[in-house]
């Protein structure tokens, strides 16, 4: 399986970032690697002293597609979740300024996690998704999937043109504004529609 994340999905986002506002899905990867299951908890990594969180809408994927049209888009995926991408920050930052890819401050060890899936025909409408974290019993992020400068099917649809989407890949669809630094001892809850599908501690 492979992890494929969109960076810049949400406006307020882009402009927290002093980046633009992206014309076409802006697309990176993590390997299977930087999964973080089962609500174990986050290791802080030695390498960075600036971990953000970027609470996401995940999609998972349920059956082989390649060019996929978005009207049929739908048909690619039964369930969402619920993930935080981890960046690391200030390795990005550097790594910006030099014109470097991202990976390292990306896609390392346990920077995608991940929470329980629910069958998407619980929601009335995938356009219209709440969806929070909390850090310490705060609210620090919130966002709403109609946001999504691009939606979930639009996504599919664009990543399905480079990359074969295979059973059980998972989209991570971006992130609202509201990102900011996590630190040791930090407990992270995120929501969809107020249902907890994710809970763990930074360490």
């Amino acid at each position: 399986m492979k992890i494929i994340a969109i960076g810049r999905n949400y406006a307020k986002h882009a402009k927290e970032m002093n980046s633009s506002v992206a014309e076409e899905p802006i697309v990176f990867m993590k390997p299977d690697t930087a999964l973080l299951r089962n609500n174990d908890p986050f290791y802080y990594p030695e390498f960075s002293k600036e971990i953000h969180h970027e609470v996401e809408i995940v999609v998972k994927i349920n059956k082989v597609g390649k060019h996929i049209q978005e009207e049929f888009a739908h048909k690619y995926y039964n369930e969402i979740g619920i993930g935080i991408d981890f960046t690391a920050r200030d390795i990005q930052r550097l790594h910006k300024e030099k014109g470097l890819p991202w990976e390292k401050a990306k896609s390392f060890d346990h920077s995608a996690a991940i929470g329980k899936f629910i069958d998407k025909s619980k929601f009335n409408d995938l356009n219209n998704l709440n969806f929070s974290l909390d850090i310490n019993n705060k609210t620090v992020q919130a966002g709403n999937s109609k946001d999504m400068i691009f939606s979930i099917d639009n996504l599919i649809a664009h990543v399905s043109k480079y990359f074969t989407l295979k059973i059980g890949d998972l989209i991570y669809t971006g992130t609202p504004e509201g990102v900011s630094e996590v630190k040791i001892g930090d407990r992270l809850v995120a929501k969809i529609e107020n249902e907890i599908l994710l809970d763990f501690e930074i360490k």
